[in-house]
């Protein structure tokens, strides 16, 4: 499995933690600098940063993939959009939240969203 990380850091107990989730190891995790220009059109930078990663047309459509995506919502549409092209899905993607009562404040991970099956589950109510 990748992590393809486009947040923060993550930890080895977070790595951990996102590894009890999926039930399998994360064999590579590849990290993304994920800066964007406010002053520049966003489909352009996010096209340009997917095209970044070290990932072939074969491994974006192959390899079992999980993206923590960046806090801004703006950029992570953007991001989405992007990888379900390269992809043909929606990515499973790492929720974090902060850990209660934590200071100074920690990250832990809250689950996998799997978001191809909320997709799936959306068309049926059409």
């Amino acid at each position: 499995m990748i992590l393809l990380n486009f947040s923060h850091p993550l930890t080895e107990a977070q790595l951990a933690q996102i590894g009890a989730l999926a039930g399998r190891a994360i064999a590579r995790t590849i990290d993304i600098p994920t800066q964007f220009d406010e002053q520049l059109p966003f489909a352009a930078q996010a096209q340009a940063l997917v095209a970044g990663v070290p990932l072939s047309s074969a491994q974006w459509q192959s390899e079992p993939l999980l993206v923590v995506l960046p806090s801004l919502n703006f950029i992570a549409a953007c991001l989405l959009a992007e990888m379900h092209g390269r992809m043909g899905y929606f990515p499973v993607v790492v929720r974090t939240r902060p850990e209660a009562g934590s200071l100074p404040r920690r990250y832990e991970i809250a689950e996998l969203l799997d978001l191809q099956s909320v997709r799936e589950a959306a068309r049926r109510t059409r």
